[in-house]
């Protein structure tokens, strides 16, 4: 009987230890996942590999599926025994959208409700979902908190903030619901971004010598994407009482796209002073998201408070263009997602 208590109590050790990733292999994922393995977690990736999966760590501790959130029978397989369900898994950014709005839709809303459901019934302990600060729209309060009135502009903003209630309506003391609203995400990882405000801003610094900015007053927060991962953790190993039910806002620096490019010219100037001085040009943009979000409810319920700066995300980015870790960065639809998700011609 003892023998058989153990064996229990070190099977369930291992399953709290499983994290369950959808989108797994994409920005975010890249950078997370070794991050987890290093940890000592055991994680699944669980993704649709548009831009496959060469990136990710080889480790015994890690298991890759090539899978579509849309599958929920294979899904809610794929998922048993594990502990903790973090959701990435979505077409990323507005422009995406415009693409094939059927596809987006079918994958950012009408997948997400299944999703959930195929969680819950495998067993999974705590679905952490991946919304986005930009469900606020434009606002011009000095501070936009959790409980500010969701003002989508987009599609994109829109299937986000329907999500948050989605998940909550199904949440009890068995499966935790917990949601966070992150800043747009800046700097390295494996799979490189460089649609991305700040890594957009970066690239261009680097290899057309001049920053292009369109409009340049709308207030973007940003977050860097090793913050993102340690918050992650932080969620992973929050206790239920902190997490469950909860919406967090996620930001560190507020700056105007003005200040953004400003900074990437001081860093990049710096980093590569055989540049000279790179200009910095303004151009017209109707894109009119802009917003200031407030973080301090996650700093006081989980002591969270993000720490790298934007200025960290240009030195990053630049080390790696040092390095030659990019190649063909305009071209290359590996680094942009509405060019691989045209080239693919995605369905």
């Amino acid at each position: 009987m003892k023998t058989q208590s153990k064996q229990a109590t070190k099977l369930q050790q291992m399953i709290s230890k499983s994290i369950f990733i959808t989108g797994g292999a994409g920005y975010i994922g890249s950078r997370l996942v070794p991050q987890l393995i290093d940890k000592g977690y055991k994680v699944t990736v669980y993704d649709i590999m548009y831009f496959g999966n060469d990136f990710l760590p080889k480790s015994e501790n890690l298991n890759i599926i090539e899978g579509d959130i849309r599958d929920t029978m294979k899904l809610e397989i794929a998922c048993k025994d594990h502990n903790i369900f973090i959701n990435l898994a979505c077409i990323s950014n507005d422009t995406s959208f415009e693409i094939d709005e059927k596809l987006s839709t079918s994958i950012n809303l009408d997948a997400f409700e299944p999703m959930v459901l195929a969680a819950k019934r495998s067993g999974i302990n705590r679905f952490i979902y991946a919304s986005s600060s930009s469900v606020y729209g434009v606002s011009d309060q000095k501070d936009v908190k959790e409980d500010h009135p969701l003002i989508p502009l987009t599609l994109y903003n829109k299937y986000k903030g329907l999500c948050e209630p989605l998940l909550l309506k199904h949440t009890n003391k068995n499966f935790e619901g917990v949601i966070f609203r992150p800043a747009t995400v800046c700097g390295y990882a494996p799979r490189q971004r460089f649609d991305l405000s700040v890594n957009i801003l970066t690239n261009h610094a680097v290899n057309n010598k001049k920053i292009t900015v369109f409009g340049g007053d709308q207030l973007r927060p940003n977050l860097h994407i090793q913050d993102y991962c340690d918050l992650i953790e932080k969620l992973i190993l929050a206790k239920s009482d902190k997490v469950c039910n909860q919406i967090f806002n996620v930001g560190y620096q507020n700056m105007s796209i003005k200040e953004i490019s400003q900074v990437v010219q001081r860093v990049v100037q710096k980093e590569f002073p055989e540049f000279g001085e790179i200009p910095i040009i303004t151009t017209k943009s109707d894109d009119n998201r802009s917003y200031h979000i407030n973080s301090d409810k996650i700093k006081e319920v989980l002591g969270f408070e993000p720490i790298k700066s934007v200025e960290d995300a240009v030195t990053e980015l630049c080390a790696c263009f040092k390095k030659n870790l990019f190649q063909n960065t305009f071209d290359d639809d590996f680094y942009f997602n509405v060019k691989r998700l045209k080239n693919l011609q995605a369905s």
